[in-house]
């Protein structure tokens, strides 16, 4: 007995399965070749491929904790000059300017208030994003609203974010993940490198460059006693072997900010010396210009992160927008330190939290032990099947294999990383795609014993058990979605493949099955064949 579902329809399914599993072959073919044989068809072979876990390949974790005190402090100390500067050029008096806690306190002299605003209004004018809270006409205190903490906090973060990718990145690592956790917290993880201390190395430091002019009034004996000139701070140099560090009495405010520096490299100076070479923007250069020409025989110090690196006589002024920094550096830490000038200061302090290493002999043992419990996983399933099913049970092996054949080409094209819980949801995939055919089968086996044709109960055997192959495969997809949204590293790993792996499973089972019963009846078979009872 021979049967014809909808030849048109069939044709159609038929060539959309030939070319998605064709296509996919295509897709996940650099992962079944040897490296000879993808070098000999690199034109030819697609880019993307599936990255492998930490858990996989080895590598480390980093857990980062951005200091929001730290930065919050440094902006209440901002608020204070900005207010304290803006007092000045108005002509306007105080009695006191200070941080408290985490506020700015202020007291007015009210006789100089010649403003025709308030002085709430005007503070809040000058600075923006603050709340004001009066203490009669001239007491106040200024805070940092609620809103604007929260916006700045989150601002923080994605800043220190895109500084930390930039600074991986000119490392030459390869695909570091970072990732924002929760509100101050960034995970780290580099893949392929066990250790760690160069990476830990530069996220440790916080590359905030400026220059600020040297106070000449005040010798280093005397700033070693404590006695430092009206409007100057006292800063350290870098300690050496055997000798304390130099003091030198600056400026605290900055006379040009490192944020306009565009380019940094290490280079050699005149007698051989690893030295930085480093080049502003154009405002940069307009005011290093400025400074250089009006400063021409006093001394320019360049600080780094609160320490002098080094404090050069200006000889001449300097119009090109470019320098050099000498500092008695290695040609590590002048390459090191071009990096960081490159990939930009990190707005506030950050710190390593958690830490984790994973060596790549752990990594390739997990490898091993997830293609061992995954090729069991199948022998076991297909086994089952063919006893169970017989041929229907060959045609879901069939189906089996297509179904882990477009998983893994879902999962190159989302160039996906797979860990060791992604092989578990793999694994889970196995057992989920050959339910589907199991209720299939029983359905086909009730309609078979009551003796109904073969290919009837074939027909009523996919067509009923269709809605409950769906109702559990959107309830377990839920949970899936759920899994990656609220997740995070290994738990959306075994999210993303379980997710793709139900999509791929009820095409495969549904489908792909569908297609070679029907060959198989279209080919002259006899309908009575025997099915376990």
């Amino acid at each position: 007995m021979s049967v014809s579902y909808a030849p048109r329809k069939f044709s159609w399914s038929f060539l959309i399965v030939a070319v998605l599993c064709a296509v996919s072959s295509y897709i996940i073919s650099p992962l079944i070749l040897s490296k000879d044989q993808q070098g000999a068809l690199s034109s030819w072979l697609p880019e993307r491929s599936i990255n492998l876990g930490l858990d996989l390949q080895g590598g480390s974790y980093l857990l980062l904790e951005v200091d929001n005190d730290q930065y919050f402090d440094e902006q209440l100390a901002h608020m204070r000059s900005t207010v304290r500067q803006a007092l000045r050029s108005e002509k306007i008096g105080y009695n006191t300017i200070e941080v408290r806690d985490d506020a700015v306190y202020l007291e007015l002299r009210k006789e100089t208030w010649t403003l025709d605003e308030q002085p709430e209004v005007w503070i809040k004018r000058v600075l923006g994003g603050v709340q004001v809270e009066s203490e009669g006409d001239t007491r106040f205190t200024v805070r940092v609203n609620e809103q604007e903490m929260k916006q700045r906090t989150s601002q923080l973060v994605t800043q220190t974010i895109e500084i930390l990718s930039r600074r991986i990145d000119e490392t030459g690592t390869k695909e570091p993940l970072i990732q924002r956790q929760g509100n101050n917290r960034i995970l780290l993880q580099v893949a392929g490198m066990s250790n760690p201390d160069q990476v830990k190395k530069i996220l440790g430091t916080t590359a905030q460059m400026n220059f600020h002019l040297v106070d000449e009034r005040a010798t280093p004996e005397a700033l070693m006693n404590g006695d430092v000139p009206i409007g100057s701070e006292i800063f350290y140099g870098e300690e050496q072997e055997g000798q304390a560090a130099i003091p030198y009495a600056l400026n605290p405010t900055p006379a040009l900010m490192g944020d306009t520096l565009v380019d940094a490299n290490p280079s050699v100076g005149e007698m051989g010396q690893p030295i930085v070479s480093f080049r502003f923007n154009n405002q940069g250069a307009r005011l290093f210009g400025e400074i250089t020409q009006a400063n021409v025989g006093k001394r320019f110090a360049v600080v780094l992160d609160g320490k002098v690196i080094t404090a050069p006589q200006i000889r001449s002024p300097i119009l090109e927008g470019t320098g050099v920094i000498e500092g008695g550096f290695t040609a590590q830490s002048a390459s090191d330190l071009a990096l960081l000038l490159r990939a930009g200061a990190l707005p506030a302090d950050v710190r390593i939290v958690e830490e984790r290493s994973v060596g790549p002999s752990l990594g390739a043992d997990s490898i091993a032990a997830g293609m061992v419990a995954s090729i069991v996983s199948v022998v076991l399933v297909v086994v089952f099947m063919l006893i169970s099913y017989g041929l229907l049970g060959l045609f879901a092996s069939v189906a089996l294999c297509v179904n882990m054949l477009l998983l893994f080409a879902c999962l190159t094209l989302l160039q996906a990383t797979l860990t060791l819980p992604g092989i578990a949801g793999i694994v889970l995939t196995l057992g989920m795609a050959v339910d589907a055919n199991v209720l299939i089968y029983e359905r086909i086996k009730e309609e078979f014993r009551r003796g109904i044709a073969l290919s009837l109960a074939i027909e009523r055997g996919f067509k009923g058990a269709f809605a409950t192959i769906l109702d559990s495969n959107i309830t377990t997809l839920i949970a899936a979605l759920i899994l990656f949204f609220l997740g995070s590293g290994a738990i959306k790993g075994f999210a993303v493949t379980l997710s793709l792996g139900i999509i791929t499973s009820m095409f495969s089972a549904i489908l792909v099955t569908r297609i070679l019963v029907t060959l198989w009846l279209n080919a002259g078979r006899s309908p009575r064949v025997t099915l376990p009872l």
